[in-house]
């Protein structure tokens, strides 16, 4: 008998009333989410996360009253326990660096497909962290430029290395999908320019974070730039 998966309750805070509901008819689509509230400024947050103990809240930036980043900062505060993954139409690396240090899990960007709102619900859920694609991709070019620049690549964990495939670890296929993982693409356009489908995509996905012993994609992809196995483009 398959093991049950952990239902995984969801607070959604949003000024813009249609698309909290198409954020929520999404998130109905797989049965162990639970949108058990919503709300449309920072000031509620704080009350509906108290009220009602949620695993995961997604949460707006530009909010009037309180702004999504000071409100993310008191749940955090507040309610340790609490996961927030952001939702913004911002991709500046200011916006997305200050969303972690106040202690959010993931920053979404609200051009995402359905695909990745599903999977950034889940990664975070579970514990993990997640980045938009291209948020992610935008901060390691950034932080790459910084390590040429000034020359600091101990402080910050990058180290120049000769360009190799990890063949000792994944197949050709999954170097691939990692390069393209690098590169910021989603599974759905991994897929298009493979000329694969996205459950094969997700699949070699599952597979490479497996044999990297990562638990999500930004994760592997910082350790794949470590080591030298995939080629960062400026």
């Amino acid at each position: 008998m398959a093991e049950q998966q952990k239902q995984i309750t969801i607070v959604i805070v949003d000024d813009h009333q249609l698309f909290r509901e198409g954020v929520k008819r999404i998130l109905a689509m797989e049965p162990v989410f639970e949108v058990v509230a919503e709300g449309s400024d920072g000031d509620v947050a704080v009350d509906l996360v108290r009220n009602y103990q949620p695993d995961v809240v997604l949460m707006d930036i530009n909010m009037p009253n309180m702004n999504g980043l000071e409100a993310t900062r008191q749940l955090v505060e507040r309610f340790p326990y609490v996961k927030v993954l952001m939702l913004s139409i911002h991709d500046d690396e200011e916006y997305v660096i200050e969303a972690l240090k106040i202690g959010a899990c993931g920053y979404l960007l609200k051009e995402m497909d359905t695909e990745a709102l599903i999977e950034a619900v889940k990664v975070v859920g579970e514990g993990g962290a997640y980045l938009h694609p291209k948020v992610s991709h935008h901060l390691i070019n950034n932080y790459r430029r910084l390590t040429n620049s000034s020359n600091q690549e101990k402080d910050i964990g990058f180290r120049e290395v000769e360009y190799r495939r990890p063949l000792h670890l994944l197949t050709r296929r999954e170097c691939e999908v990692l390069q393209l993982m690098t590169d910021g693409q989603s599974n759905r356009t991994i897929g298009e320019t493979l000329y694969i489908s996205e459950k094969t995509v997700k699949n070699h996905v599952s597979n490479i974070l497996q044999k990297m012993n990562r638990k999500d994609r930004t994760q592997a992809v910082v350790e794949a730039i470590r080591n030298g196995w995939v080629k960062v483009n400026f």
